[in-house]
């Protein structure tokens, strides 16, 4: 069956790299594509948009079934923007008068706005929705997962059921287990510390020494037409080419104590050594 869908997806890729991507002749083939990916868990959101950018090429051929069964295959991929994007190229009068687009919609709002315990008690009333997509519900709670690991650092056991539509507490171990959660004698369960998840980054300008030294030299050599202060533009630059010129690569020895300070030296006087130009710059305009 996999083999089979590997296949399907090739062909479908094939499909829509070619000049017939917009073809409506091409829907059949498209919209059995999307109710394979529905039965076999699986997602190709390039061509789900494709089929949804032929309904708007051509009305008359707009299925709603399909096209909520992209909808819900969006939601399974969140928190990736997908779900989004699909609603988008659905137009107004199918997602105010289609019941089913409608339902799915606000579903939608419902898990983005992370409004879960409202989700599945709005999913319960409408579950027809979902008959055909497979895996949709731990799509759903991987989703939650997700929210939560980055939310939470502890929570109550009862929330976080009631938050993965499992108010009767048969899948949370499952869950827990997981994403490494475990739980006190307290009933609380410790998703994560997130002290222990900073990674602090280090932003290092290196500066090559020689080319430092290179890029003075050129500068102080270059004719700049001055502003409106040219000496005090000229001493400028003078000061700078000759403290360039002090700290030269046989000053930096690998095994000089001073070679930080002196990098650090290097690099204030090459941004002055830019501002310098960048005023005369000015001054020439």
């Amino acid at each position: 069956m996999a083999a089979s869908f590997e296949q399907m997806r090739a062909n479908v890729g094939k499909l829509l790299r070619g000049i017939d991507r917009y073809n409506p002749e091409n829907l059949a083939t498209l919209e059995r594509y999307v109710e394979t990916q529905a039965r076999e868990n699986a997602y190709d959101l390039e061509a789900n948009l494709a089929v949804l950018k032929l309904y708007q090429f051509n009305p008359a051929y707009f299925q709603t079934h399909v096209t909520s069964q992209i909808l819900l295959k969006a939601l399974t991929n969140l928190p990736h923007t997908d779900f989004t994007l699909c609603k988008c190229m659905i137009e107004q009068t199918h997602q105010q008068e289609e019941r089913p687009i409608r339902q799915i919609l606000y579903l939608g709002n419902l898990l983005e706005t992370c409004h879960f315990q409202s989700f599945w008690s709005s999913l319960e009333e409408n579950r027809e929705l979902i008959d055909s997509i497979a895996g949709f519900e731990d799509s759903v709670r991987k989703f939650i997962c997700h929210v939560v690991g980055i939310t939470y650092q502890t929570i109550d056991r009862r929330l976080l059921a009631e938050m993965l539509g499992d108010p009767l507490d048969t899948q949370v171990k499952l869950w827990m287990n997981k994403y490494g959660w475990t739980e006190d004698e307290n009933g609380q369960v410790f998703i994560f510390n997130q002290e222990e998840s900073v990674k602090p980054k280090n932003i290092v300008e290196k500066i090559d020494f020689e080319r430092a030294v290179y890029v003075s030299s050129v500068h102080s050599q270059r004719s700049i037409p001055l502003g409106h202060h040219p000496g005090q533009t000229q001493r400028l630059l003078a000061a700078v080419s000759h403290r360039f010129a002090v700290y030269s690569p046989h000053t930096l020895s690998e095994g000089s104590s001073s070679r930080t300070g002196l990098h650090r030296e290097l690099q204030r006087l090459l941004h002055l050594q830019v501002l310098a130009v960048w005023q005369v710059g000015r001054g020439a305009d």
